[in-house]
């Protein structure tokens, strides 16, 4: 049975799928700017919604921290750069296909 996880990489501006400790997968994300910077710490996925509609993209996952998540974007031009207001922004084929396989429950590391 796999055993996922996901760390957030905000210095390199990556997501990384662990299954069992071994990264299985990375993705470039969007951050947080430096007035709402994305919140280091350990966190959970508590809900999915494919198409959210607006600047989410293609899918939305909710994170444990409110008003917090991963998403898709309508701007795919903000992936590796500092532009959200704290969310986790990637590509709409990226988050798609990573909610495809995190179920709700995964635990979310965001670090420098």
């Amino acid at each position: 049975m796999p055993n996922y996880r996901i760390i957030v990489d905000l210095s390199d501006r990556m997501l990384y799928l662990l299954d069992n400790n071994i990264v299985i997968k990375g993705y470039p994300v969007g951050i947080g700017k430096m007035l709402t910077q994305t919140p280091v710490g350990s966190y959970t996925i508590i809900n999915k919604a494919p198409n959210p509609g607006g600047p989410f993209g293609a899918y939305w996952m909710g994170l444990s921290r409110p008003h917090y998540g991963i998403h898709g974007t309508n701007d795919p031009s903000s992936i590796g750069h500092e532009v959200s207001h704290g969310c986790i922004r990637m590509h709409n084929e990226d988050v798609v296909q990573l909610a495809g396989i995190v179920p709700i429950g995964t635990s979310v590391t965001i670090r420098y």
